[in-house]
């Protein structure tokens, strides 16, 4: 199954080439650009044998209302990943122990293509997120994670709090965060097969979610500032789990 999507920017587009050429319908760009930016991605396009068109200005904000395409405009075949589930990846053959990230009720689509390049940084096997009361995989995500969006997995499940026990279940360890959490990150031994929770900008974890974590932990602040962004708190929780692993 698969539809048509758009991307925009110089960054998002060349990974997404780098990465699957064959998805890639066709390219707009402005006409009036030829510094080297586009001659980079020019010299992608006719080593893959890319469809193009030079457009006006006013066609590329057609296609991206009040967005900055930086003059560089693709629609995309989004083919559906076959390991849409958490099920078909959490039965594949993987040796390493399983790190997945779960945002439970995200809605800025800044904030989730932040996730997914964090999440690509630090080796996650899938971002796991509801289906309702959660933005979903847009072209402002796709631009924001920077190729992000192509590399980890997306698995957007009808029921969290089901996919949570079924993870806990397969010996997947749970980890909420929480700004009152009197437990912090470094006094956390995070060992074999783990799932981090982030919670929604302003609200946190739900209370169910809260409730099935394994474990729950806050990040030390140590300047004024009381909270963090959830892509810069989810790279913080990561990047220490795989430091301890």
């Amino acid at each position: 199954m698969s539809s048509e999507q758009i991307i925009y920017g110089f960054h998002s587009i060349t990974s997404h080439i780098r990465m699957d050429p064959l998805s890639i319908k066709e390219i707009f760009i402005d006409e009036f650009r030829t510094d080297g930016r586009v001659g980079d991605l020019m010299k992608l396009i006719e080593t893959h044998q890319i469809k193009y068109h030079l457009s006006s200005k006013d066609r590329l904000d057609g296609f991206i209302s009040n967005q900055k395409h930086q003059g560089v405009v693709a629609i995309i075949r989004e083919v559906k990943n076959k390991h849409v589930t958490i099920e078909d990846i959490v039965e594949s053959e993987k040796l390493e122990p399983f790190l997945f990230l779960i945002l439970d009720g995200i809605e800025d689509p800044q904030n989730l293509g932040a996730c997914f390049r964090v999440a690509d940084a630090m080796g996650v096997d899938a971002i796991v997120c509801p289906k309702d009361n959660a933005v979903g995989l847009n072209s402002t995500v796709r631009k924001v994670a920077s190729g992000g969006a192509d590399s980890v997995p997306f698995v957007v499940v009808t029921n969290l709090a089901r996919t949570i026990r079924y993870l806990k279940e397969k010996g997947v360890f749970i980890y909420g965060t929480d700004d009152e959490a009197p437990k912090t990150i470094n006094q956390i031994s995070f060992n074999g097969s783990v799932a981090l929770i982030m919670g929604s900008e302003g609200k946190g974890m739900r209370r169910l979610t809260k409730e099935l974590c394994d474990d729950i932990f806050s990040i030390p602040m140590l300047g004024q500032v009381e909270s963090l962004n959830v892509s810069v708190a989810s790279g913080i929780c990561l990047y220490e789990i795989n430091r301890q692993k």
